[in-house]
């Protein structure tokens, strides 16, 4: 590394924390549809720094955490109990609605906040897949939806309790159509909250960047009932073949992605991770296969891309899950 792009790194580090100094000090209004395991964390973090939180969610979770707050237990962020506001839907506008919940769960969560009430404020979805940002766009209007991705294992335990499990909290912060100093200074508010963040330009690279891990990691696991450790062995061949093909949707999407850097990551991952269309599976929820595996295809025959691998497991997957 050269003295110069060190002494560059070093100013915009301190260029992100002064940000997220100053943004503290402002409060800000932050909806989270869907407090379980990320958005409940997401909106503990951020009322404890001091900002006003209204979580949306049914009439039992909302009671639950208008009496006991959320409380946390994380290695990173301490254990605490944050209080924050609860209520059914959207009452008022907001700087900020973040939605965590489940593709399969989106459309009945989204009659929750309606475009009116919303007002001028963003709509950050931490949703897994790429097809969402153009429909909330379509329902919402497009200087508002700033999509986003988080690094994270956080489980909801019950309602109001969160149980943070991984040593790091990171999220990439987007939107090609929203101004640059409104994605800065939510990014000033979700730092200043704890987690690392990042605002990137380019959302395809941001978006497809997750999608070329998770789609592979969620349908093998999903598919074989094992964790990861399992697939990276006995499955080796088709999850390098799955991974290949994921990678070359993604290139012609616009989006760089390297097939040896994701394998790599893959061994790197704990043996007992699972994915959570995995753990769906187990539980009997219904899965988030099309917003990922049906997303994927969808993609792959835009451009003219072959998946055989990838397309066969989607129709397992289906054809399983209907019995």
């Amino acid at each position: 590394m050269t003295k110069d792009h060190s002494k560059a790194q070093d100013q915009d580090q301190a260029q992100a924390e002064n940000q997220a100094e100053n943004q503290a000090g402002e409060r800000s209004t932050v909806a989270v549809l869907g407090p379980g395991g990320v958005g409940g964390l997401l909106a503990a973090l951020i009322a404890r720094a001091g900002h006003r939180v209204i979580c949306l969610a049914g009439d039992e979770t909302a009671r639950a955490l208008r009496t006991d707050g959320i409380r946390v237990r994380s290695r990173r962020f301490g254990d605490f109990t944050a209080t924050v506001e609860a209520d059914t839907e959207l009452r008022e506008p907001v700087d900020a609605c973040l939605i965590s919940v489940k593709h399969t769960a989106l459309d009945a969560a989204l009659e929750r906040v309606r475009p009116e009430v919303l007002g001028d404020g963003l709509l950050v979805p931490f949703l897994n897949g790429v097809e969402h940002p153009a429909a909330l766009r379509a329902r919402y209007g497009a200087a508002r939806v700033a999509p986003a991705v988080i690094r994270v294992e956080s489980t909801r335990t019950a309602p109001g309790v969160i149980e943070h499990g991984s040593p790091f909290a990171e999220i990439d912060l987007t939107g090609e159509s929203v101004p640059r100093g409104r994605l800065d200074a939510l990014a000033g508010v979700l730092a200043a909250a704890g987690p690392t963040v990042r605002v990137l330009d380019d959302e395809a690279a941001t978006l497809w960047a997750k999608m070329s891990f998770l789609a592979p990691f969620a349908l093998l696991t999903t598919r074989y009932g094992v964790p990861l450790g399992e697939v990276r062995t006995r499955h080796r061949e088709e999850l390098t073949a799955l991974v290949a093909e994921t990678a070359a949707v993604s290139r012609a999407c616009g989006a760089p992605a390297d097939p040896s850097v994701a394998l790599a990551r893959y061994d790197a991952f704990p043996p007992e991770a699972k994915s959570s269309m995995q753990r769906d599976a187990e539980a009997g929820r219904p899965l988030e296969l099309d917003a990922i595996g049906g997303a994927l295809l969808r993609a792959a025959d835009r451009h003219g891309v072959a998946v055989p691998v990838a397309r066969a497991l989607v129709e397992e997957l289906a054809d399983n899950h209907r019995r």
